[in-house]
């Protein structure tokens, strides 16, 4: 899969007409998908009956099936099964809101954030790392910017060690910490997040300068970046480690969508080792006696704000009808 057709040309199909094959989804423009067949890129569109599919959405790194009629089009005819899928809530406040995939057939998240402009929100990654654990996927924290705030990556450091992530301290100015950060990505496909401004289209061109990926200023007024990745596309990694990433857009919204208020506990791993450990076998680690989960928290196995993360989260998920807007003010 590694390799393409240079900018600016037309690729020959590599599928013989009215025949299918299967293909990589590698990013999206409108009604028109960007798909990896055969070492070479076509652009496919959506048979009807898999477009209106609800639940079928197709996104950055599904697996997909493919047909090619008369003209050249190429039509995707179903999507294959996950094996792994990052979600979030739709953005937005009030009323239900439906499941959003981000990316699909991922071996990990890489959670990216930078150490100013903007400031680490722990909250926003402490809802990146849940997602992960929920889906079943390693996680992993760059912290980007270093050359703005020595201190910020020994703290985020200190907080998120007891739970098992890898966190590397990067600069692209200064070129701090990049060999670590390929190190990171090489030999699968990565899915990297965080919120808008933290560096990582910086990163990933530093890290592979063919790709000319879009950066953008921060906000002067918010403090928040401006989101330059507009949909979430797959990006080949060259070289001899190779490797994959899913550049998604920047979020400064994060929902835990479908996750049990009852395993959530489980999403923190350093919460694991004392969650069988509590006096009754229901506790929901709030505010009950007896609570192993807390205790261990009071005695600093583990940063006590992390406990306070999953405190908002757990009600968060209990009432699932609270608008981004009370979410964000809490």
């Amino acid at each position: 899969m590694h390799g393409g057709a240079p900018e600016g040309t037309a690729p020959r199909s590599p599928l013989p007409t009215g025949h299918g094959g299967v293909g990589v989804v590698l990013g999206r423009t409108g009604s028109t998908f960007r798909v990896w067949i055969g070492e070479r890129e076509v652009e496919a569109v959506l048979r009807g009956r898999v477009k209106h599919r609800d639940d079928e959405r197709v996104v950055a790194g599904d697996v997909v099936e493919l047909e090619l009629h008369g003209g050249g089009a190429v039509t995707i005819t179903g999507v294959r099964p996950r094996r792994s899928v990052l979600v979030r809530r739709e953005a937005g406040g009030g009323g239900t809101r439906r499941p959003q995939p981000l990316a699909a057939n991922v071996d990990q998240v890489v959670v990216v954030a930078a150490t100013r402009d903007p400031v680490p929100n722990a909250r926003m990654l402490d809802r990146f790392f849940v997602i992960a654990e929920a889906n079943g996927l390693p996680a992993g924290l760059v912290v980007n910017k270093m050359e703005l705030d020595r201190a910020v990556g020994p703290r985020l450091r200190a907080r998120y060690a007891p739970a098992g992530y890898r966190v590397i301290e990067t600069s692209v100015v200064a070129g701090d910490g990049l060999a670590d950060f390929a190190e990171l990505l090489a030999g699968c496909t990565s899915v990297l997040c965080g919120p808008s401004g933290a560096g990582k289209s910086s990163l990933l061109n530093a890290l592979q300068p063919g790709l000319r990926l879009r950066t953008g200023a921060v906000s002067a007024k918010w403090r928040t970046g401006r989101h330059t990745t507009v949909a979430s596309r797959l990006l080949p990694l060259t070289g001899a480690a190779g490797g994959y990433v899913v550049d998604t857009p920047g979020i400064r919204e994060v929902g835990t969508w479908g996750i049990d208020p009852n395993d959530l506990g489980a999403c923190f791993p350093e919460f694991r080792p004392y969650l069988d450990r509590c006096q009754f076998d229901d506790c929901r680690h709030l505010a009950e006696p007896g609570c192993a989960v807390r205790s261990a928290a009071a005695a600093g196995a583990f940063d006590p704000d992390r406990l306070v993360s999953y405190e908002r989260l757990y009600r968060e998920l209990s009432e699932p009808s609270w608008s981004s807007a009370r979410r964000r003010a809490r």
